[in-house]
């Protein structure tokens, strides 16, 4: 994908992420888990409000208050802002859209893994139905099975062969592991969930592996 379609797949998403959470009864699901263990889908929302808002200084800000944590730091910020009244992280959302802001040290690939990923984190508790698009979630896989930080998926799943069944996408050698792109991208960013969309020899592997 170039640039420009990349901008547009988040485009896209967020719109859809706006419209889903819009259809959320207003009171008890916000507070249900999420995908992220400790996460609240509110909270999941919050952080996809807050991202493109971010700059330089308060990310650093977030990280000293995180005791130097990348994953307290995201954490603790998202749970901070998801108090804030839902009708405007749902707006923000929608408006970030249109955003061409990227958080400190990312590439525009990251905010599209961001809206894809965690749309699932999102309604797959929900029992909502959200299919990845195909390209999109090709690309974002291949960016986070490349990037390393802060998922290593490469040294997580040594020895396993990921082979998607939907669309051309390969990595890895050893056992394999197939299913559907979409849940092998959960599969490479740690989600459990994913497993009972793969089959193949190596899925009795991946239990270990996601701890």
């Amino acid at each position: 994908m170039d640039q420009r379609e990349i901008w547009a797949a988040i485009e896209a998403e967020r719109h859809s992420l706006a419209d889903m959470l819009d259809a959320l009864p207003k009171g008890g699901d916000w507070d249900r888990p999420s995908l992220c263990e400790g996460w609240r889908i509110r909270d999941v929302a919050a952080h996809l409000a807050v991202a493109t808002q971010a700059g330089n200084a308060a990310v650093l800000i977030e990280f000293i208050r995180a005791r130097g944590s990348f994953n307290r730091m995201i954490r603790d910020s998202a749970i901070r802002y998801a108090e804030r009244p839902i009708a405007g992280i749902i707006e923000e959302i929608r408006e970030s859209a249109y955003s061409r802001r990227l958080a400190p040290t990312t590439k525009p690939l990251d905010p599209l893994f961001d809206a894809l990923v965690h749309g699932q984190d999102i309604a797959v508790p929900l029992s909502i139905e959200r299919p990845m698009p195909l390209e999109p979630a090709r690309a974002a896989a291949t960016h986070i099975w490349e990037r390393g930080f802060p998922f290593y998926p490469q040294r997580k799943f040594r020895g396993l062969r990921l082979v998607a069944t939907d669309v051309d996408w390969t990595v890895g050698d050893g056992v394999v592991v197939e299913g559907p792109i979409q849940a092998l991208l959960l599969l490479i960013s740690g989600r459990p969930a994913a497993l009972p969309s793969l089959t193949g020899m190596g899925t009795a592997m991946l239990g270990s592996r996601l701890g």
